[in-house]
């Protein structure tokens, strides 16, 4: 089992920026500390739903400040930044890091961004295989073309290579991982087919029970199958649930801090989003969104939040989490959570 954090520099009612990520940075720290297998970064603009703009960068920050840890963006958006230049940092902090960078990419949803950032709306809706597959090549290929409908451009070359992670026994020039880790966050039929045609593994979100990322899991691996990906990568794709964690000695405490904080920042940050095109949407109620969130995931005493990830593992295969743990709200109170989901629910998982 592999249990990491879900970090968004989520900017709660009443707080600034600065706090938020000052957040994010230590929860890292204690993360690592307190033995947890990865952290990964949320990336958001104009909305203080999260205040992190640029996963990668934050990512280059936190693989710095630790030794061990993995650094995954949960996720980098496709459709507001070129992919050539997406895969020139990943490679850079797969490379300086020594491998333990992931690079998590996702389509976004169709907010003002891509009015700002001029991809459009065709970017969101149409373009995500094209800028997916224009990312694998620069990661996989010495040289790459643009040959696409919106990205077009001469052959050139990949510099630096990510596949030329030098072993870190030696130094010795021996190649080690082919590249960063790749996983795509899917939230439909099409984008889980995606992936599996890809042989990429899936992000799925804190929202989905475990019946629904069974049922997803189960079409990425037919689809991989029937896409001629071998049985034993299926097996072994390290897909990622993501959650939200929160521990306490008894389940109404822990139910209390999350319902007390969190509809505040939910209401404020997911209000501030602005469509690009004036659609209509649906926001959900901030309070029974955190009360299912609650039922749905770890939170609660050690014992009932490992139970939940058991459980989750059992029903779905998915072995590796990405646990929201700033719920709160609180600073001293998450590194707290944190630091309790590592020595107190982690050692009953394993």
């Amino acid at each position: 089992m592999r249990v990491g954090t879900f970090v968004l520099a989520a900017q709660f009612p009443g707080q600034g920026p600065g706090e938020a990520l000052h957040r994010a940075i230590r929860s890292t720290e204690v993360a690592e500390k307190s033995g947890l297998d990865s952290v990964w970064l949320a990336e958001h603009h104009f909305v203080p739903y999260g205040v992190c703009p640029s996963a990668v960068t934050l990512a280059a920050l936190l693989l710095g400040r630790t030794r061990r840890i993995r650094v995954g963006t949960a996720v980098s958006v496709l459709p507001n930044q070129h992919p050539v230049a997406l895969g020139e940092q990943a490679a850079l902090l797969h490379l300086t890091s020594g491998g333990r960078f992931s690079l998590g990419v996702g389509r976004g949803g169709p907010w003002v961004d891509l009015e700002v950032f001029g991809g459009g709306l065709e970017a969101y809706e149409k373009g995500f295989p094209e800028s997916l597959g224009l990312l694998l090549d620069w990661l996989r290929e010495p040289r790459v073309a643009g040959n696409g409908e919106r990205f077009g451009f001469r052959e050139v070359a990949v510099v630096p290579r990510a596949d030329e992670l030098l072993d870190e026994n030696d130094g010795n020039g021996t190649q080690g991982p082919a590249g960063p880790e790749v996983i795509v966050a899917c939230t439909s039929p099409k984008s889980v087919k995606l992936a599996a045609e890809n042989g990429l593994p899936m992000l799925l979100g804190m929202h989905c029970g475990d019946e629904e990322k069974a049922e997803m899991v189960a079409l990425w691996r037919s689809t991989a199958l029937a896409a001629g990906r071998s049985p034993e990568s299926v097996r072994e794709a390290g897909h990622v649930s993501a959650g939200v964690a929160q521990i306490a000695d008894r389940s109404e405490d822990a139910v209390e801090t999350l319902v007390k904080a969190m509809p505040g920042w939910l209401r404020q940050g997911l209000d501030a989003h602005v469509t690009v095109d004036g659609r209509h949407r649906v926001m959900r109620d901030p309070v029974a969104y955190t009360e299912l969130l609650c039922g749905l995931h770890p939170v609660g005493p050690p014992g009932l939040a490992a139970d939940r990830l058991a459980a989750t593992a059992e029903r779905t295969g998915i072995t590796r989490f990405a646990l929201l743990v700033e719920g709160s709200g609180d600073l001293a109170a998450t590194e707290e959570n944190v630091a309790r989901l590592g020595t107190e629910v982690l050692p009953l998982l394993t």
